[in-house]
């Protein structure tokens, strides 16, 4: 007998009920409740949705670029015709507030955007001529079946950042969503099927480590992609490898913003402020790190910005007041509570204490106000491990050279940001840190849909990154052709090294 509220899977164009008899609680963080159940995939049920999957696949490659372009903007025309709803729908399963989860959606369809012009991109080169009546074309083919397993902090974003280029490439997409809020990739692959999509190319498939290991063993499965936590990354991208699978595996992050001497400080507390405690810092780009430098600078920086971290204002998803809302889960609230209480014991001070926050009417909900520790140092946990919730650490650097080797050094790569009025000193900045996405003035510096988004280091696992033309490269295959006519070729047998001389 079916649960209530039961979310199952979608697979062949259809919502289709779990059969594992395994089933995870989906909560609404602003409340505490549970508001569904959702089925966690067998190993069978993930090699039956990889069937289907491949049986559509070859017709889809089949159809011209253009026609598939099309499917994707009317993809993208029925999106932005639920948009409000499908924001709801990632706040209340997620918790980030209304204009968070906008600006979640948006950062994805810009995404589809991109791959709409998917005639253009994959166009391959061409010479003429390229030896005695020889020409020589290349030629991008897709993989056939690929997968993406997808974070809990980004339902539409990351999701729509896998799914779009790959299947405007012509392949079949398996899509493992987080368990922690599945609706909004249900939806997404709904209104794909409604766009004129074939049933069977846009997939999803609910689960948790079960169906991981199941997408990694399947050998129809060509490429996966993921984004999560470093170690789980470095697993994927390991075990994909070892199966003859692309892998592209985003890790954790520990993103650094160096205040200069000579910085607009209101313009670097508002970036501080938006970048550290917005979505409640459930983001891989969030700035978790501050980087006065100089005394001078640190002094000034913590006299502004403490009045503002304890103004924060916490509520419900749906109040358009907050700053921000609930976190995920209480075991993401404990685990923050956690990373705080070691904070305090390894000696940083703790300048704003938000561990007790209770929002009135909602006391069951997952809730954590902002935090804020000061002379903060690197051999402690805070500064060393991503905790992923409203907690920003200070740091002080007596100099701009130490400041620069805080990020390059650290284990994490994912984003940077300095804030300075000195070209010099931000391009040099921009040089020569060790870290893969920088902003200048910038807090979170995530490239548009037509750049590419990636880490280095331990954020990130393999040789092409997200969106943008590595997209492309990587959810295709390049084939190339060298081609001679019969009223040039010479009649006789070549026995030695072909050449174009």
């Amino acid at each position: 007998m079916a649960m209530t509220n039961e979310i199952g899977h979608f697979i062949g164009g259809k919502r289709v009920q779990g059969g594992s008899g395994r089933f995870g609680d989906v909560f609404e963080p602003m409340t505490g409740e549970v508001k569904s159940k959702v089925a966690l995939a067998s190993r069978a049920e993930l090699d039956a949705a990889v069937a289907v999957a491949a049986l559509a696949q070859p017709a889809w490659a089949a159809q011209n670029p253009q026609k598939r372009a099309r499917v994707l903007m009317k993809f993208l025309e029925l999106c932005n015709a639920e948009y409000d709803n499908i924001a709801e729908l990632i706040s209340r399963e997620h918790g980030k507030t209304l204009p968070d989860s906008r600006g979640d959606l948006q950062r994805g369809l810009e995404v589809v955007e991109f791959a709409i012009g998917i005639p253009h991109l994959l166009k391959g080169e061409f010479t003429e001529g390229a030896g005695p009546g020889i020409d020589m074309y290349s030629m991008r083919q897709p993989l056939g079946v690929v997968a993406g397993i997808t974070p809990f902090n980004f339902p539409a974003m990351i999701p729509l950042w896998k799914a779009a280029p790959a299947i405007a490439c012509g392949n079949a997409f398996i899509l493992k969503p987080s368990e922690r809020d599945p609706s909004t990739p249900m939806r997404l692959a709904e209104l794909f099927i409604e766009a004129g999509g074939p049933p069977g190319i846009f997939n999803v498939v609910n689960g948790d480590k079960e169906v991981v290991d199941a997408i990694l063993d399947n050998p129809v499965i060509q490429a996966v992609g993921f984004v999560g936590s470093s170690d789980i990354a470095q697993y994927i991208y390991g075990r994909a490898a070892a199966t003859g699978k692309r892998a592209q595996c985003f890790g954790g992050a520990k993103n650094h913003m160096i205040i200069m001497p000579d910085a607009d400080l209101d313009q670097a507390v508002d970036a501080l402020m938006g970048a550290g405690y917005g979505s409640a810092g459930e983001r891989c780009m969030a700035i978790s790190v501050a980087v006065p430098v100089g005394h001078d600078t640190a002094e000034r920086l913590m006299a502004r910005l403490t009045p503002r971290v304890e103004g924060l204002k916490v509520g419900t998803s749906l109040d358009p007041a907050a700053d921000f809302g609930p976190l995920v889960t209480r075991a993401a609230v404990d685990r923050v509570r956690g990373y705080v209480d070691r904070g305090v014991a390894e000696g940083a001070k703790l300048v704003v204490d938000g561990r007790d926050f209770k929002l009135q009417g909602y006391e069951n909900g997952f809730y954590i106000g902002g935090c804020l520790f000061d002379n903060v140092t690197e051999d402690m946990s805070i500064y060393k491990d991503e905790i992923f919730g409203p907690v920003l650490s200070v740091v002080r650097a007596p100099d701009y050279e130490t400041a620069l080797a805080l990020p390059s050094k650290h284990e994490y790569g994912n984003g940077v940001a300095i804030f300075t009025r000195d070209g010099d000193a931000a391009r040099d900045f921009a040089s020569r840190v060790h870290v893969g996405m920088v902003g200048i003035n910038v807090p979170l510096p995530v490239p548009l849909a037509y750049h590419t988004f990636g880490g280095w280091k331990r954020s990130g696992f393999g040789d092409l990154n997200q969106h943008g033309p590595d997209s492309i490269r990587f959810y295709t295959r390049t084939k190339t052709v060298t081609s001679r006519w019969p009223s040039g070729i010479k009649n006789g047998a070549e026995f030695s090294m072909p050449t174009m001389r």
